[in-house]
């Protein structure tokens, strides 16, 4: 069997393909990153472990992948893509920061937490503000073509004239009736000729923070802008992947394949792909809803709706059992089956290293366990097939385990191969050793914070705060010790 026939769905054709890189083995990967304004949460993760998935497989057929993942950090405005305060700026206004030290406080944040979920990080990670003038460079042509128009400052994308030529609405499937029909007027847009067009740059108001000099005014990009104009300029003019979220179908990633269009004569991108939503009990995850819960808030327990933590293994392996173009519901009860399902899978993993093997294999059947994971990635990503398949395996662990079977030491290191592979390389679970070590790390520095509260409690004669420490510790198990250069502890087990 073939690895390498890996097929994928196209959301542009709406059927499944052979995936055919442009320029093998080299592939060109881009997918929509966050705007960072906010802790991430469990919306930001599913995107990223797909692309993680397919990063990952990629790589492993011996493809050479270039993948952009671009931060989001001006342009994304509060109300929609043409309208409102910038999400960035408004948030630097009200805590009287610059809106980079948002950007970095956030993004430092965001990283922190695909670390945690075994997220590898992409090959470039492009900031909108870092890119204005291949932006701008962009607005030229399109009106050089006359697809946009200036008023008032800004610069507006012609919809009904490119739709003359073109088809507006080929990703999503809608007409420009459809659009005309669906758009809301907002106060302050008559400066547009049609209430669908959409901004390619903004004339900054007064109070506006975050302005760049352009040809037509001081301001910023519309928000579509960005990913055309470092797709291009990190992937060429045309490359093999584009992904995100499917709610940036519409109109993100439509205004996208327009704005590629108008500037180039053809398509940017061959095949577009979107991992579908997480609700939350049946419910889409809003702030105005109540039921928004961000990253480390699972990781911590920290919020009402949480019935405990949830580890970031527990997180990345929910999210792993339900294809990625299916809905996926969070409630305690799913969590908690994941949690029990990740552990057994593990604990079956860590049972191989038990298994004396024998001269043969006998009473279990391991042969085509691999091509099975690769049949079940390669028809567009599976995962929960794949998990699936090990499930099975691990019930042969255990018949072994029991000594109700026989595994010969050839087919005893397939086995630990194709889970090794599968489990970690490709799903990117980590194992339990891994696990622990990262949490006694934040365990000691936790323990170390402690007892530096303590010696500054000390400098400060604060005797009641500095004994209460050191009791409470103690209490726990933990043996103090005060010395010239600071302190040192141990655990008493």
């Amino acid at each position: 069997m073939e690895t390498d026939r890996l097929i994928i769905y196209n959301t542009l054709t709406r059927r499944k393909e052979p995936f055919v890189p442009l320029h093998a083995p080299h592939v060109g990967m881009y997918v929509c990153g966050p705007t960072v304004y906010g802790d991430a949460h469990l919306g930001h993760a599913r995107p990223a472990i797909t692309f993680d998935i397919l990063f990952r497989y990629l790589k492993h057929l011996g493809y050479k992948v270039r993948y952009v993942r671009n931060i989001t950090d001006v342009g994304h405005l509060e109300h929609d893509a043409d309208d409102g305060e910038d999400k960035i700026a408004k948030k630097a206004r009200l805590e009287q920061l610059e809106p980079m030290e948002v950007v970095q406080y956030y993004l430092l944040r965001y990283h922190k937490a695909m670390e945690a979920l075994n997220v590898l990080p992409p090959s470039i990670e492009p900031h909108a503000s870092g890119h204005i003038i291949e932006q701008i460079r962009l607005v030229e042509e399109i009106l050089k073509n006359g697809y946009a128009y200036v008023s008032q400052g800004s610069v507006y994308f012609d919809v009904a004239k490119y739709n003359k030529d073109h088809h507006y609405g080929i990703l999503s499937g809608r007409n420009l009736d459809d659009v005309l029909n669906t758009t809301r007027e907002l106060d302050g847009q008559e400066e547009k000729h049609n209430p669908a067009d959409f901004a390619l740059w903004k004339c900054a108001q007064p109070e506006h923070i975050m302005r760049w000099p352009s040809p037509w005014s001081d301001g910023f990009p519309g928000w579509h802008c960005e990913c055309t104009a470092m797709g291009r300029k990190y992937l060429g003019e045309t490359f093999d992947i584009h992904g995100g979220g499917m709610d940036l179908v519409f109109p993100h990633h439509e205004c996208e394949i327009a704005q590629a269009v108008a500037s180039e004569g053809h398509q940017m991108v061959r095949y577009w792909m979107h991992n579908n939503m997480i609700t939350i009990n049946g419910q889409k995850m809003g702030k105005s809803l109540g039921n928004f819960i961000t990253l480390d808030e699972f990781f911590t327990g920290s919020n009402k709706l949480l019935a405990q933590a949830y580890s970031p293994m527990t997180i990345r392996f929910f999210i792993l059992q339900a294809h990625y173009r299916s809905t996926v519901d969070f409630s305690n009860e799913a969590l908690q089956a994941a949690e029990k399902g990740l552990e057994r899978l593990m604990e079956g993993i860590r049972n191989l290293d038990r298994i004396v093997p024998a001269q043969t294999t006998s009473g279990i059947e391991p042969a085509g366990l691999r091509e099975k994971c690769y049949e079940a990635m390669n028809d567009d990503l599976n995962t929960p097939i794949v998990i699936s398949h090990l499930f099975d395996a691990t019930r042969m662990i255990n018949t072994l385990v029991d000594k109700k079977a026989t595994i010969s030491a050839e087919d005893l290191e397939e086995l630990k191969s194709v889970f090794h592979l599968f489990a970690f390389d490709i799903l990117g679970l980590k194992s339990d050793a891994e696990n622990n070590e990262a949490r006694e790390e934040a365990f000691s520095k936790v323990v170390d914070m402690l007892l530096e509260q303590r010696m500054q409690a000390k400098a400060n004669k604060d005797w009641a705060t500095s004994d209460k420490i050191r009791d409470n510790l103690a209490a726990l198990g933990f043996e103090v010790k005060d010395t010239k250069d600071g302190f040192t502890w141990r655990l008493n087990k």
